[in-house]
Order: structure tokens, then sequence, then C-alpha cells
């Protein structure tokens, strides 16, 4: 989380070692299980220290929109500092193991560290930044533009010094789940899938995903990553 953190603003050593000594608990999580749920109120801020997370929001009706993934490293729940009621949910993708932190004892470090609370801040508007540019793949992408576009944006995420040809990752979607991500069916995704590995843009191999060249799959998705801000 502290690395996340530095991408925005200078962390200090003083400042980790702050971080470090904050009272936590942690556990783990089986797939599938809520780790947040809507109209949920809690007291401590959740860590994602290991596993992938998804983030969604459900109509009256039933039907489910994945609005973000969450990796390791990221606050599940930030928001829930300041906003006391939650307005998503937050499932288990695989296995995830949760550091909890009291709200009471990271509002202090917030206001006793000055970059922890810039770096805070800078990573809220980053999620802005993300939901942007689904809100952009949903609403004018392609499909098969939209499916490479999501499969660039977790590598990087995953890999933020940069993509060599031939990197691998684990990604425990099913097709119902990527289209829930991406405004498509089930056997839509499984077509542009089995076009991107036809096209030798990606292979796959249960979970995993592996992209043989990485520049042709960021041409074919239009991927800019400017919107990451991973370099701060």
């Amino acid at each position: 989380m502290i690395d996340q953190l530095a991408l925005h603003d200078l962390i200090s050593a003083e400042d980790r070692v702050a971080f470090y000594e904050l009272p936590y608990s942690s556990r783990q999580f089986e797939a599938g299980t809520y780790l947040l749920r809507d109209g949920e109120i809690t007291s401590h801020c959740a860590i994602l220290v290991s596993g992938i997370a998804y983030r969604h929001k459900v109509t009256s009706d039933g039907s489910r929109q994945i609005v973000s993934i969450c990796l390791p490293g990221e606050v599940i729940n930030l928001q829930q500092l300041y906003l006391d009621e939650a307005d998503n949910n937050v499932q288990a993708l695989n296995q995830c193991q949760i550091s909890f932190i009291s709200h009471a004892a990271l509002r202090r470090l917030v206001n006793q560290r000055p970059s922890i609370a810039r770096a805070f801040f800078a990573s809220t508007l980053v999620e802005l930044s993300m939901s942007r540019e689904w809100m952009l793949s949903i609403g004018r992408r392609d499909a098969r533009a939209r499916v490479a576009h999501f499969l660039c944006e977790i590598a990087l995420r995953l890999n933020i010094d940069g993509v060599p040809d031939g990197t691998s990752y684990e990604l425990p979607m099913t097709q119902e789940q990527l289209g829930d991500a991406l405004g498509l069916t089930a056997v839509h995704i499984n077509r542009m899938i089995m076009g991107l590995v036809k096209d030798n843009l990606i292979t796959r191999r249960k979970h995993g995903i592996t992209i043989p060249s990485w520049e042709r799959l960021v041409q074919a998705a239009g991927f800019n990553s400017r919107y990451l801000k991973l370099n701060g």
C-alpha cells in the first residue's frame, strides 16, 4: 500500500515507519466472499494484501455491473474513511488476504503526515480517472477494443514498471464476470477472446493471460496508460 501511495507523493522513511506502526488485524477470505456490502457501515479501512477483488453495483432488477477491479495494495473502502455508508459491493475473485486498520488510527496518521494525506487524495483522483476510462470503453469502444483495453489495464497495473513481451498474469474472472465489467454478454466475450487468441494478441490457459507482443495489444486496444498516473 505504501508503494502504491508513493506513486503519488514523496513518502519519507519516517512516514513509512509511522504507517507500519499502526495497529491492524488480518483475515483471509475465500473466492466469492463479500468483502464489503452496499449500505454497510464499517469502522475500519480494508487493505487488499493479496488476491484480486471486484467492485460492483446491482440494479433494482438484480442486474450487476462490475465497476472496477481491486488489486493488492489498494484500500477497498477508502471513501468510508470520511463517508460512513458504502455505496457499492466488493467481492473476492480468488482467495484474498485483507488487513484492517481502524478509521480513527488512519485519520490520526493522515492528520499528522501531510504527504500521506496528499497521496490518499491523489489515489482517489486516480480512481476517478479510471472510472472515466471505463465509462468511455463501455460507451464508445467496440467489443474487441474493449476487451483488449481491459487486459492492457490489468497487465500494467500488475506490472507498473512496464509490460515486456511474453508477460503473463492470472485473471480469475469468468466470461460472465468479464461481461458484467465490459457491458457484453458471456457469448460475446468468448468470441472476442477467441479472436484475440487467433490473432496472436494474447494466449490463454485457464485463468492465465500471456501477452506475446505488448505493442500489438496496445495498438488493438487504442490503449494509452496516461489515465493510470503510474508515473506520479
